[in-house]
């Protein structure tokens, strides 16, 4: 069973290649932007950055939905930005992620094992893909602050870091085999 959170600033290409990657594997995919409270989109297309108090409840209920496919032992896709180390901690491990820097103590849920897949790419490649983008709340203006927010995973996190730059089906192929020829540890 493998759980894969497709993260990156906004523009970035979650929602696109974490729902093709899921349709090609046969995978459940969910885009956490569909689960924003209406005060968040709001706020967003006001062209207001949300702050940690605004992300936190989105994230514990991201977690919750991550935690019912582990426990479902269903494979599963999510793209979410998950900007910052402590965001990921939310996903990984729920509120107790926020509660303590402590891992799970015994008796406790244990944490998700995720692989967090960071697309990366320079603001201007970004900001070009945005600017195309119609129908979406979150303004070309919020880009900077993403960028501002941005803490790059590292160990030991369980991530891979992934080029926009490429083409879709390359970064595809990058993710699968990290995913199956087991570059990230899962399971």
């Amino acid at each position: 069973m493998v759980l894969v959170v497709v993260m990156g600033v906004s523009g970035s290409g979650k929602t696109t290649l974490g729902s093709r990657l899921a349709a090609k594997l046969g995978w459940k995919f969910y885009d956490a932007d569909d689960y924003h409270s209406p005060e968040n989109k709001k706020k967003m297309a006001e062209g207001i950055p949300l702050n940690d108090e605004d992300r936190i409840p989105w994230l514990c209920a991201l977690h919750d939905i991550l935690r019912r496919e582990d426990s479902s032992r269903q494979d599963a896709i999510l793209a979410c930005s998950a900007l910052k180390m402590m965001y990921r901690s939310v996903l990984v491990s729920g509120a107790s992620a926020i509660e303590s820097n402590q891992p799970a103590q015994l008796g406790e849920k244990a944490a998700l094992n995720i692989l967090f897949v960071h697309l990366d790419g320079p603001i201007d490649i970004i900001a070009d893909r945005l600017e195309k983008r119609r129908g979406h709340f979150m303004p070309l203006e919020l880009l900077k602050s993403q960028f501002d927010t941005l803490e790059p995973p590292s160990a030991p996190e369980n991530f891979i870091t992934v080029s926009v730059e490429k083409s879709l089906p390359e970064i595809m192929l990058e993710i699968e085999s990290a995913i199956f020829q087991g570059e990230a540890v899962l399971e």
